[in-house]
């Protein structure tokens, strides 16, 4: 058996010698396990929500012109990352084959149902049948074949939630256990898409971690979301606005602020533009933490750069130590959470 990197470079194709995230092409044969390689059988993709709203728009919302873009992107690249937005997903699967240099080393066994932290963009993956395609929730039933690599993160799934409903809460962990590092009691947080499933979560933890002396405020795209945040009581205030209108934002963020602006600005809408709206809304010594992978880190510097703001800017790596723990804990906790992901999502 071939012996495989820990980073998974023995799958790159082209370019040579570059990590699988940013190469073209990986090699997607599932025929051949390297021997520090775990194989998984397929069952549901959770693309990115960026990533599949421009797939959607691109296909004009037909589910087999959707199809059609998904397996393009995986017969070109061997791996599904969206060739406009960078981004791609996670999935849900069985192990079926572990390989012997990874023996004693992982705690997995064949039959483990699992979901891979890691993202789509550079999973070799190969789709053999698309099943069935959930638009509302980003997700996609499949028949394939992936590679988890040596270094790729993974949580088995939980036995006491159903599947679905763990995966679209693990596909953006990264958010809510990344609130939980940023946010300190009497701060004041804004949320840039705080109706949808990053967003509500970051609400929950925002404003756990803020305090009765902090303020948590939620901004949605339309009256149904923001309707839907205020019954579950995480923000102070609610608004409606357009996260591509950074002025008409700042101004009803001073208006709940008197002025002073928030703390900490976290970015969760899936629709580019925004940068300068969480940039605007934040105060000079603060903090905007993008988690949308819709975000230009080119135009958030430059933006900043050309207002003059000495804001502190994190991009959002969708991982943090514990960030599955913590955000599959807050599902336990809050029966309104998990209400809303099961009729949502599961």
């Amino acid at each position: 058996m071939k012996k495989g990197c820990k980073y998974g470079t023995h799958r790159v194709i082209e370019p040579a010698g570059v990590l699988p995230q940013p190469a073209n092409k990986v090699d997607n044969n599932m025929d051949v396990l390297y021997d520090n390689e775990i194989l998984i059988d397929v069952h549901t993709l959770n693309i990115d929500s960026a990533s599949f709203t421009q797939i959607e728009e691109q296909a004009g919302g037909d589910e087999k012109k959707i199809a059609e873009i998904m397996l393009d992107i995986v017969e070109k690249q061997g791996k599904h990352r969206n060739p406009v937005t960078g981004s791609g997903g996670m999935l849900i699967g069985t192990v079926e084959k572990i390989g012997p240099a990874l023996e004693g080393k992982t705690d997995l066994k064949a039959g483990d149902k699992i979901a891979t932290l890691v993202s789509l963009s550079l999973t070799p993956l190969r789709i053999d049948k698309i099943k069935e395609i959930r638009k509302e929730i980003d997700q996609v039933d499949i028949e394939g074949k992936a590679i988890l690599f040596e270094s790729g993160i993974y949580a088995v799934l939980p036995k006491d939630m159903p599947e679905k409903l763990a995966l679209s809460a693990l596909d953006v962990a990264g958010a809510p256990a990344q609130t939980a590092k940023l946010v300190k009691p009497g701060d004041t947080v804004f949320i840039i898409g705080a109706g949808g499933k990053s967003g509500v979560l970051c609400s929950y933890e925002a404003k756990r971690r803020a305090g009765i002396t902090g303020k948590v405020i939620g901004c949605c795209g339309s009256p149904k979301s923001a309707d839907r945040l205020m019954k579950l009581g995480f923000c102070d205030e609610v608004f409606v606005g357009n996260a591509k209108m950074p002025v008409e934002i700042m101004n009803k963020v001073s208006e709940y602020t008197n002025g002073q602006m928030a703390d900490i600005t976290i970015n969760c809408v899936n629709i580019p533009d925004t940068e300068m709206t969480s940039i605007l809304a934040t105060k000079n010594t603060g903090v905007v933490y993008f988690f949308s992978m819709a975000t230009s880190f080119t135009k958030a510097a430059l933006g900043a750069e050309g207002v003059g703001s000495d804001v502190t800017m994190i991009i959002g790596n969708g991982y943090t130590k514990g960030h599955a723990e913590l955000t599959l804990q807050i599902l336990r906790e809050s029966e309104k959470l998990r209400d809303l992901f099961t009729e949502m999502y599961a």
